[in-house]
């Protein structure tokens, strides 16, 4: 795995919340999927319920990808994120967001994510 295919992956999550596309969001997360949001903990039916309405993100933009290779089968994915929820193509959220992608199988899938609002705040 290299940071590129990592980031291909974890933008075809981010395309199916704007396509509103409830079936490649599964098929993308782990059966056994966390999620930790600032709303508090998710499992893979939660992510994917979000969008059984339609899409929830008109427009996304990843920046300053990291990777850290846990092991062979397991890779984290760092970045920023700054997307307009629908309806809101005015309003630009950002957070940071850490995805844990895992070779199970034959295939890649996330199984684990934490969003941190960007409050903009300096590190302490």
């Amino acid at each position: 795995m290299d940071l590129g295919e990592l980031v291909r992956l974890e933008t075809e999550v981010w395309q199916a919340l704007v396509d509103g596309d409830a079936e490649a969001d599964a098929r993308l997360l782990a059966d056994d999927f966390v999620g930790v949001y600032p709303t508090g903990f998710a499992d893979r039916s939660d992510h994917v319920d979000q969008i059984a309405a339609g899409p929830t993100v008109e427009r996304y933009e990843l920046s300053d990808t990291r990777m850290l290779t846990i092991s062979e089968s397991a890779v984290l994915l760092s970045y920023r994120a700054v997307y307009s929820p629908v309806g809101g193509a005015e309003q630009r959220e950002a957070m940071y967001v850490s995805s844990l992608w895992c070779r199970r199988d034959t295939r890649w899938i996330n199984l684990f994510s934490q969003d941190t609002p960007d409050t903009g705040a300096a590190l302490v």
